[in-house]
């Protein structure tokens, strides 16, 4: 489910996320102002312009507009090629307008920065690259030729030479870096909505397999009597058939089938019950079923357990949360796939927190992101590096994200840290010389705070 779920990240699935209307209320905005500009220059200024190429490039706007608003339906969704062709539209009217009305001597030249910002925040990055470098082509051919703004008098409307070299500089470098900082925001915060849909969808697989294996739990121990009486029902009657060979046969069928059901519904609810017998388990058992998927992938997984300081000799009774579960053995699995030979998972509890550590013999978090980690690093591809380690895993590098994310949402704190020196020689370094993962609870965040009667097995609420 998590996989497919994935898909719904993928650069193809985000191709369809920019709404035509959207776009279409933008550039009636655009058209308002074009259309006052022009009007005030006329009217108010007594400038000469252009007045019918002026409003034939405002016309193809309008015309643009009501095209897309009355043939494509309210909800259209641009592909990235139709969202480039509108903004690369939008670009060409700007930039031809601005030609008919003084170039750079135009203070409203700055809009063309309009498209590339809006392609920056939506569209890829070769999209925004190809419409910043015509943006740039546009207002370099403007800066050269076009149309000098003239008043009714004859003399133009001129600026000097620095100043209008300073003003195209201004626009180019705009252009550079708002490209480059709305691209920035915008991929940072899609990263982070993906990684969070991403543990959204890993926590609810985890709560879905948890339910199920509840409702096996409860079936196998509803169905244990009938079961049970079967098999003594078919145990006495082969004793009655002795001299029966055909009938024996039939009922030591019934009874061979009666323990296939028995095998099945143990096998089936051996790993992620959520019964009333389970809702709490001892501390080494919770973190025993979150690295029990990693102890057979040809690591050794150790794993102990023992007091802190002022910690009690009994091991606590904790919560079992689909949360714990996954975040815990996502750090597992990311340890199990960089060590080299061996994991070691040690429990501690104390008057006050129960920790949890994770170390393994690799190289440790590299030093470059060693700082950064826990923050979303989607990737499209897999690297050279995760073939060589990880020749199984098709995620999307959200694992360290996820499980801190989960993890967090039950008042852990994580710390990520590398077990010795990177740059001391093979040689020297100690047994457990790979990277550290520490989490710390409050011991009332985990640790269940009272004894509960368990009841009977009750119906889920759907």
């Amino acid at each position: 489910m998590l996989s497919q779920g994935y898909a719904l990240l993928s650069r193809d699935a985000r191709s369809d996320w920019v709404r035509l209307r959207t776009l279409i209320l933008l550039r009636w905005m655009a058209i308002a102002g074009q259309l006052a500009a022009i009007t005030v220059a006329d009217r108010y200024y007594d400038m000469n312009l252009p007045l019918g190429l002026c409003y034939l490039a405002v016309g193809a706007s309008v015309i643009a507009n009501l095209v897309s608003a009355f043939v494509f339906p309210e909800n259209k969704r641009l592909s990235e090629a139709e969202a480039m062709l509108v903004l690369l539209f939008d670009l060409s009217q700007l930039s031809f307008l601005l030609y008919l009305t003084g170039g750079l001597t135009n203070p409203f030249a700055l809009l063309i920065l309009a498209p590339v910002t809006i392609s920056a925040s939506a569209l890829e990055l070769r999209t925004t690259l190809f419409l910043g470098s015509l943006s740039i082509i546009f207002i370099t051919l403007i800066a050269f030729t076009s149309v000098p703004l003239e008043y009714a008098d004859g003399s133009l409307l001129s600026v000097p030479t620095l100043f209008e070299f300073g003003f195209w500089l201004s626009i180019v470098i705009g252009i550079l870096f708002l490209g480059l900082y709305s691209r920035r925001i915008a991929t940072e915060m899609r990263s982070m909505s993906d990684a969070l849909l991403a543990t959204q969808m890993a926590l609810a697989r985890e709560q879905k397999l948890t339910d199920l294996g509840g409702v096996v739990a409860a079936a196998a121990h509803e169905l244990g009597t009938p079961l049970a009486t079967i098999k003594l029902v078919s145990a006495e009657m082969m004793d009655a058939l002795e001299d029966h060979p055909e009938l024996l046969e039939d009922a030591r069928l019934i009874r061979e089938q009666a323990d296939r059901c028995r095998d099945i519904l143990r096998s089936m609810g051996r790993v992620g019950k959520d019964d009333l017998h389970m809702r709490s388990v001892p501390l080494a058992m919770l973190v025993t079923e979150a690295a029990e998927p990693h102890q057979t992938r040809g690591k050794h997984v150790a794993l102990s357990f023992a007091p802190g300081k002022e910690g009690s000799e009994k091991q606590p009774t904790v919560n079992r949360r689909p949360e714990v579960i996954h975040g815990l053995r996502n750090l597992i699995q990311n340890a199990v796939d960089f060590a080299q030979s061996n994991v070691w998972i040690h429990g501690e509890w104390t008057s006050h927190s129960i920790i949890i550590r994770i170390v393994d013999d690799g190289d440790g978090f590299p030093s470059h992101v060693i700082g950064r980690i826990g923050d979303p690093f989607v990737r499209s591809r897999r690297t050279s590096q995760d073939l060589a380690f990880r020749p199984e895993y098709e995620g999307m590098g959200l694992g360290l994200f996820i499980a801190k994310t989960l993890l967090e949402r039950t008042g852990a704190e994580l710390t990520f840290a590398n077990a010795t020196d990177p740059f001391l020689a093979p040689a020297d370094r100690p047994e457990r010389k790979g990277a550290i993962v520490e989490v710390v609870w409050p011991i009332e965040r985990l640790v269940r705070t009272h004894d509960q009667g368990l009841g009977q097995n009750e119906p889920f609420q759907v």
